[in-house]
C-alpha cells in the first residue's frame, strides 16, 4: 500500500478561514428566518394570511352587497311614497276641474231663459228682411255669454250641456249642437246664483239691441227663475276641432 500524500499547508489554510465564513452566513440566515417567521413557519405563515384575506375580502363583499340591497329597497320605497303622491295629487287635480268643465252632473236653483221666432201671423204680416223674424246663432251666444259672465256654474241648451269648447252653429231655421239640430223655441238653463244671472243678462248690449226685435217683429224672449234644475254631465268629445283653408299646410 502506497503512503497517502499529505495535505499542503496552503489548503488547510483555506479551509480554516472558510469554514467560519460558511457558518457565520448560515447563522445569519437562520437569525433573519426565525425573526421574520416569528416562530411559526414561514410557508404556513404565508397560505394562513391568504386565506385570511380571501375571508375578509369576502365578509366585506357581503356587507356591501346587503349595504346595496338596503338602498335599492330605501329608493324603491322612497319613488314608490313619490308616485303614489303624485297619482294623488293628479286625482286630486282630476276631481277639482270635472265638475266645473261639465265632465259631472250639476243641479240647484237656475235661470232659465227662452228664445223662439216671430209668431207665424207676424212673419206673414212682415214685408221686410225675413231675417229679423227668426232667432240667429249670434243671439243664442249673446245670452250664453252673458250667463256665463254672470257666474253660471253649469249650463244647458235644449236640454244638452254646454260647456266652455261647445259651438253653437245656425244652418237654416235650425240651430247644430253637438251635430244634432234643434228647431226654436231654444232653452238656456243656468245654473248659479240667481240674481247675479238676472243682472248680467240686464247688463248685456246685445241683449238690448236683441230686446228691440222682441218689441218690433214679436220675437220670443223670456226669462223665468227655477228653484231646481239639473245639468247632466257632458258626454260628447273633449277633442278639439277646428276648420282648415283649403290648400293650407296642416300644422
Amino acid at each position: 500500500m502506497s503512503p497517502q500524500p499529505h495535505s499542503s499547508p496552503g489548503r488547510r489554510r483555506a479551509w480554516r478561514v472558510a469554514t467560519p465564513l460558511v457558518v457565520l452566513v448560515s447563522g445569519t440566515l437562520f437569525g433573519v428566518s426565525a425573526q421574520q417567521s416569528d416562530g411559526l413557519d414561514l410557508r404556513g405563515g404565508r397560505l394562513t394570511d391568504l386565506a385570511s384575506v380571501v375571508r375578509a375580502e369576502r365578509d366585506d363583499a357581503g356587507d356591501l352587497t346587503a349595504q346595496v340591497a338596503s338602498l335599492n329597497a330605501e329608493v324603491e320605497a322612497l319613488s314608490s311614497g313619490l308616485g303614489d303622491r303624485s297619482v294623488a295629487r293628479v286625482q286630486n287635480e282630476v276631481a277639482t276641474l270635472v265638475d266645473p268643465a261639465g265632465l259631472t252632473e250639476k243641479a240647484g236653483a237656475a235661470v232659465q231663459v227662452t228664445l223662439d221666432d216671430a209668431t207665424f201671423e207676424a212673419r206673414e204680416a212682415y214685408q221686410d228682411d225675413p231675417n229679423d223674424l227668426v232667432v240667429h246663432q249670434q243671439d243664442i251666444q249673446a245670452v250664453v255669454n252673458a250667463l256665463w259672465s254672470g257666474g253660471a256654474e253649469a249650463m244647458t241648451l235644449q236640454a244638452q250641456r254646454v260647456i266652455s269648447t261647445t259651438g253653437i252653429k245656425c244652418v237654416g231655421n235650425t240651430v247644430i249642437l253637438q251635430g244634432v239640430p234643434y228647431a226654436p223655441p231654444y232653452v238656456i238653463t243656468a245654473i248659479g246664483e240667481q240674481t247675479a244671472l238676472q243682472a248680467a243678462l240686464e247688463d248685456s248690449d246685445y241683449i238690448d239691441g236683441y230686446k228691440t226685435y222682441v218689441a218690433a217683429h214679436n220675437l220670443g224672449y223670456s226669462v223665468s227663475t227655477r228653484e231646481e234644475a239639473t245639468a247632466p254631465a257632458y258626454a260628447g268629445s273633449t277633442d278639439l276641432r277646428y276648420a282648415r283653408a283649403v290648400g293650407s299646410p296642416a300644422s
